[in-house]
């Protein structure tokens, strides 16, 4: 059985999850597979839903861990820019999303080039904060 001291475990778990999920889909849309990308990007969406409920599951019930490593410049750094892009990555997603369910593909596309590598870099450093905090 869960219990919320194991979400940080699942939350880096499903942040490294959509991150492969992100490079399969971009992969699969550069190979012209529009079926597949489509299953594959919207597996990534519904892995960072369950995300999002997950972190905020946790931090509602137990609050903030600080860091206590031993490289806090490199830490906060990475951090920051996670945590200001992250606040950007459920509008983004759902606004790339749209666009592709409404078929308009043209501005699909170019919003997909912003939120793809700010949601990829936002799954990876998620993984990375995670080791950071309760590995090291």
């Amino acid at each position: 059985m869960l219990t919320v001291h194991d979400l940080p475990t699942l939350n880096a778990v499903l942040n490294g999850t959509a991150a492969v999920l992100l490079g399969i889909g971009y992969a699969l849309i550069r190979n012209g597979k529009r079926e597949a990308h489509k299953r594959v990007m919207l597996t990534a969406f519904c892995t960072s839903i369950l995300f999002l409920i997950s972190y905020v599951t946790y931090h509602a019930q137990i609050g903030s861990k600080h860091y206590t490593g031993p490289i806090p410049a490199v830490y906060f750094t990475i951090l920051i820019s996670h945590t200001l892009l992250a606040v950007t990555v459920p509008v983004l997603a759902i606004m790339t999303l749209r666009r592709a369910v409404k078929g308009d593909f043209a501005r699909h596309r170019k919003l997909a080039k912003w939120t793809w590598p700010i949601w990829m870099y936002v799954s990876v450093t998620g993984v990375i904060v995670y080791l950071m905090l309760y590995q090291f």
